[in-house]
């Protein structure tokens, strides 16, 4: 067996990551401007989605809104509104918001469980004839507060990707909703989705919403209060900030990239094909700013409820994380995004040391010590990693790094799981 290469922990820092000081005031005062806009008479019902993404500081966001529309004397209440995640069932709706601390002892309001929509009417701009869908619960109230974090998605590029609009679209529309749009292919989807929502706002009591946005730490950089016709404008000029605080990896060539762990919690592909380069969808071309040869992930995240969404997107895996997979979960999500080859199970070793083994035999190389490797926690988490010597000696001089701990060994303890000492 040959030695893999000394290895280096360390940070990476993101320039110009800004981060809001105070999220109960910044919010209270968003939501009050919203609010003004709407013409909404004291007393009426106010419907917000909460969604299953991990969004940083969504418990404090939430609760904030819902205590700052009680103070301005109206009647909030929590719907599920995650597409087909959660099985698109009351159970594991439930299941997955009260792991992500959304509860109605926490949210002093009520949170609703449901599959039911309503079909408001059909698109007829830019795709026509598509059937619009939002839960049944918001329907009724007398207005609905949009909330969403505003973010590049993981299967296409737009104009609007994934935040409020998507919300709309998709995620108030629950598992009908979701699975719609998603049968339509990953080419239509950045048309379809302002199709549905523009749609949604005018047929909906849709009053705004209030958009989020992470820096590249994920912490919560901005909060924006946007009243119903204001989104279109401005949830374009939002994306862009976004964009423009991703993470990436520190070089684009990589020979072999570890993930320690995937997840829902992390991003909806599990792992974020922003930050690793691939898409796996039929007929789109894959990204060009990352260049990963072999990929490997070791776990699954407990916060992912089994959901192994995007595990095809690796090359390599181990028996642990494919225990823990829940292919209901994982084939419903595939099957309703139309992304099945991202259900796909890669070769899959007994532990991480027989994996490393593996991975040597396809390298085929005699010395390892100038491969280029990456080892990170995970997609979500990339300003602390660990780079081989390849990559640590080209990231000398720079100053957006800083070496850690290293050089380390790539060890495997008594269990054969991977140590980095």
């Amino acid at each position: 067996m040959n030695t893999w290469p000394k290895i280096y922990k360390i940070k990476q820092t993101f320039s110009n990551q800004p981060i809001v000081k105070d999220i109960e005031e910044t919010i209270a005062k968003e939501v009050e401007y919203v609010i003004s806009q709407s013409q909404l008479l004291a007393g009426s019902s106010i419907a917000i989605p909460a969604g299953s993404r991990g969004i940083s500081n969504i418990v404090i966001i939430l609760k904030t809104i819902i205590t700052k529309l009680k103070e301005m004397g109206y009647q909030p209440f929590l719907f599920s509104a995650m597409g087909s995640h959660g099985g698109g069932i009351s159970e594991g709706q439930k299941s997955i918001l009260e792991s992500l601390g959304i509860t109605e002892d926490v949210m002093k309001c009520p949170v609703i469980f449901s599959s039911e929509v309503v079909q408001l009417g059909n698109t007829d701009q830019e795709i026509t004839g598509l059937p619009v869908y939002v839960a049944k619960e918001a329907v009724k109230a007398d207005g609905i507060l949009v909330v969403n974090r505003i973010k590049a998605h993981t299967s296409f590029t737009g104009t609007y990707e994934s935040g409020l609009l998507k919300m709309m679209a998709v995620g108030m529309g629950r598992a009908k909703g979701a699975s719609m749009v998603h049968s339509l292919g990953a080419e239509y989807l950045a048309k379809s989705i302002p199709s549905i929502a523009i749609k949604a706002m005018e047929l909906a009591p849709i009053i705004g919403g209030i958009g989020i946005v992470e820096n590249a730490l994920e912490e919560t950089a901005m909060i924006k209060g946007l009243y119903k016709d204001e989104i279109l404008k401005e949830e374009k000029r939002l994306l862009q900030i976004a964009k423009s605080y991703m993470p990436k990896l520190p070089v684009k060539d990589i020979d072999l990239a570890i993930i320690l762990q995937m997840g829902k919690n992390y991003s909806g592909t599990g792992m974020d094909t922003n930050v690793i380069g691939r898409l796996r969808i039929e007929g789109v071309p894959e990204p060009t700013h990352t260049n990963i040869r072999y990929l490997a992930v070791l776990d699954l995240s407990e916060e992912s409820h089994g959901n192994a969404t995007g595990i095809g997107l690796a090359d390599f895996t181990t028996e642990k994380l494919v225990r823990k997979i829940d292919k209901q979960a994982t084939y419903l999500n595939c099957m309703t995004s139309g992304f099945v080859t991202r259900a796909a199970i890669p070769m899959t070793f007994p532990d991480d040391k027989t994996l490393f083994e593996g991975i040597e035999k396809v390298l085929k190389r005699d010395d390892l010590s100038n491969l280029k490797i990456a080892i990170i926690k995970n997609t979500l988490q990339i300003d602390e990693l660990w780079v081989s010597e390849a990559i640590f000696q080209t990231l000398q001089g720079e100053k957006n790094f800083e070496l850690l701990e290293g050089p380390l060994n790539i060890k495997f303890d008594e269990t054969n799981s991977l140590t980095l000492n």
